[in-house]
């Protein structure tokens, strides 16, 4: 039975929430597999947490983590002044998947970025993740920009 409810994320989730990452076909190539939670996650943390503009979302079924989803409010010059709101880490435990639950965290993130005056929701998808591109597609989102990333040493 599904029971869903979701919360600002807590310091002791961390160690589901990298499993969550570790899940993904991309994440197991470059998320930490030690068994030990690499000290950069628990700083991350932190900063998000401390940050008035970031929601780091985890949906629960029960008292179970199945999900994680991090919201960035973005204030903007472009578009006569906008607010955006980016969202990042988007992941459902795989026994979860297919089960419209992705779809129901991001009706709540739509509804938060509502509460909070957004006008533009944006995301970035890796172009690996055709299957996510196109539930991205489902939900309304379109595909108008080519996104780019600088990795920095």
């Amino acid at each position: 039975m599904i029971n869903l409810t979701h919360r600002k994320a807590r310091i002791d989730d961390l160690p589901r929430l990298i499993e969550l990452l570790l899940e993904d076909e991309l994440g197991r190539t470059r998320e930490s597999k030690s068994f030990e939670l690499d000290e950069n996650y628990t700083k991350a943390f932190h900063k998000i947490d401390s940050d008035p503009n970031q929601y780091l979302i985890v949906v629960e079924n029960g008292d179970e983590i199945i999900g994680i989803c991090h919201l960035t409010i973005m204030p903007s010059l472009t578009f006569i002044g906008s607010t955006r709101m980016q969202i990042e880490v988007v992941r459902i435990s795989g026994k979860y998947r297919g089960q419209k639950i992705g779809s129901w965290m991001f009706d709540e993130a739509i509804s938060y970025a509502k509460e909070n005056d957004v006008s533009i929701v944006q995301l970035t998808t890796n172009k690996k993740r055709q299957k996510a591109k196109h539930f991205y597609e489902k939900l309304g989102f379109e595909a108008s920009h080519e996104g780019m990333k600088l990795y920095l040493e």
